[in-house]
């Protein structure tokens, strides 16, 4: 028999980009006041929260007349928004320019390859510890960026600038949490990169429910959106906590901050995996790990909701799963 619940078919793999499941970590979160539902990312084509960015960015871009057929596309990345790009690159035809850190995971960049995209590795700063990127390293591949976009004559989605980032997170990941837990959201915790989840999914939770507490995660030691001093720009939160407050931020939109250090994120990651069956990685680990400390503070079946950004798959090659 047919199950009727089974999507349709699909044109193509970007048609597939969002609609991702929410599930309860009933087993993790048991014992806790609140309930932590987690919104699986990792399931997009790309197995990845970017890979909606990726596609709105693009989108607008074709609407705008930015990006013409045989286009260019080049873009600063740790991996996760150059995949996305480079599965919508590869449907429609465009090249893909990857410029990434050498501190990233190489899996990301395989990944990338693996599309069809061309990637440029930037080497880390002398202080840098070799596979935790930091601010400075973040500097260096901003600059060598530049000079790529110079030299293709590209197109570059600049995703901490676009301001399809979080529209594509208001338009389509909090639209689906609101309709899974029927409206029913005590809290929503995620980790903060370019801002651009947070800031999307914050503004329409808050534009129905201005109680709904929206709380963002930082890495211990890296907590520049509370205003603390920089003491571990190396950490190992892939992707995120820059040491810097991204250019789409909204303060008004955050209700307080959740540090997470590595070793917490990295506990509860394994955690996630051997309990609940889900393989994800540094970041969805300190998510989760968040939502907890949330959830166990929470009013009695309070719905704490937290993100999946990335599947483990990408961190084989480190200690995480070691």
């Amino acid at each position: 028999m047919v199950d009727a619940a089974l999507p349709p078919l699909a044109g193509s793999v970007l048609d597939l980009v969002g609609g991702t499941p929410l599930v309860a970590l009933d087993r993790l979160g048991a014992g806790l006041a609140g309930r932590v539902l987690l919104k699986l990312e990792l399931a997009n084509p790309g197995g990845s929260v970017k890979d909606r960015a990726a596609l709105r960015c693009i989108e607008r871009a074709e609407e705008r007349g930015d990006l013409h057929p045989g286009g260019t596309v080049v873009e600063l990345t740790s991996g996760n928004m150059g995949i996305g790009l480079a599965i919508a690159c590869a449907l429609k035809g465009y090249r893909m320019v990857a410029v990434m850190s050498e501190g990233n995971s190489p899996e990301r960049r395989r990944v990338l390859e693996a599309y069809g995209a061309e990637v440029v590795l930037v080497p880390q700063g002398p202080e840098s510890v070799p596979g935790q990127v930091s601010g400075d390293d973040l500097a260096l591949v901003e600059e060598r960026t530049e000079e790529v976009v110079r030299e293709c004559h590209g197109w570059r989605p600049d995703q901490f600038n676009n301001p399809g980032n979080p529209e594509a997170h208001r338009l389509t990941t909090a639209p689906e949490i609101w309709e899974q837990t029927g409206g029913k959201v005590a809290a929503f915790v995620t980790i903060v990169g370019t801002g651009g989840t947070f800031v999307g999914i914050s503004r329409y939770l808050k534009e129905r429910d201005l109680g709904i507490q929206c709380l963002a995660v930082e890495p211990e030691g890296a907590q520049a959106l509370a205003a603390k001093p920089i003491s571990n720009p190396g950490h190992r939160l892939q992707g995120a906590g820059y040491a810097m407050v991204p250019p789409a931020w909204d303060p008004a939109l955050c209700d307080g901050t959740v540090p997470i250090s590595d070793e917490e994120a990295t506990t509860v990651a394994r955690d996630l995996a051997r309990q609940e069956g889900i393989l994800a990685g540094f970041s969805s680990g300190a998510n989760v790990a968040a939502a907890m400390r949330v959830a166990a503070e929470a009013e009695p079946g309070a719905n704490i909701v937290t993100i999946a950004c990335d599947t483990g798959l990408r961190y084989l090659s480190t200690d995480l799963f070691g």
